[in-house]
């Protein structure tokens, strides 16, 4: 499948003066013409959204630099698509699970963890409206998920099926359409969250802002 992809581009990503390396396919839009994929938009709705680097996932970058972690703790990245959040969580020590439900997304999640340096990660293959039973973690990452309405209630189950008593997760969002209804149905839920205004895009483009949300569950 990979050599179906075009070019692979490598980009130097600059997240608060650190520089991290992503790959990610040059040509996206091959994706949609692949068997695997159609097959995957007839039965669930499904797009590859995974292949494009947004600045959802920069503002998650951004918010992991700057939170006081302790070393060695597990934490999951939910479709992580390329892996940037969960490399920079690496990068300041965490244990990282990459997690998507694309394989080829994982694949790249890999690779890019590993051109940075790091070796000591898992992925995991992840529908993320049915999580395994035993699958509980102190920290979840999660960036531009909330794309569309149908996909918050099962964000929201996840968070407080797989999210640990005195746990965090932090989500980022472009404050797109469905981020009214996430903050609705959190607190109908009584799920702990503070918001925080972010802003990233690419070196000299244009910037976007958005939103971080950072969600507690009482120890």
């Amino acid at each position: 499948m990979l050599d179906k992809l075009g070019p692979i581009l490598r980009e130097n990503v600059i997240i608060e003066g650190r520089t991290y390396r992503i790959d990610h396919p040059g040509e996206a839009d091959r994706l949609v013409n692949l068997p695997a994929v159609h097959a995957a938009v007839a039965k669930d709705e499904y797009m590859p959204y995974w292949a494009d680097l947004w600045p959802a996932s920069r503002m998650l970058a951004k918010a992991i630099l700057h939170e006081p972690w302790t070393p060695e703790t597990e934490a999951l990245e939910v479709g992580c698509g390329l892996g940037l959040p969960g490399i920079v969580a690496l990068s300041m020590g965490l244990k990282v699970t990459f997690s998507d439900y694309d394989a080829c997304a994982l694949r790249f999640a890999a690779d890019n963890a590993r051109l940075n340096g790091y070796a000591d990660f898992r992925t995991m293959q992840l529908d993320w409206r049915s999580p395994p039973n035993d699958l509980r973690v102190p920290v979840i990452l999660a960036s531009d998920l909330v794309y569309e309405l149908r996909n918050v209630v099962p964000i929201v189950a996840f968070i407080q099926r797989v999210l640990l008593p005195g746990g965090v997760c932090l989500l980022t969002d472009q404050d797109r359409v469905p981020s009214h209804a996430l903050k609705e149905i959190m607190q109908n839920e009584g799920l702990a969250f503070t918001t925080k205004m972010m802003r990233a895009g690419e070196p000299g483009g244009r910037r976007l802002k958005g939103t971080l949300y950072r969600i507690t569950i009482p120890a």
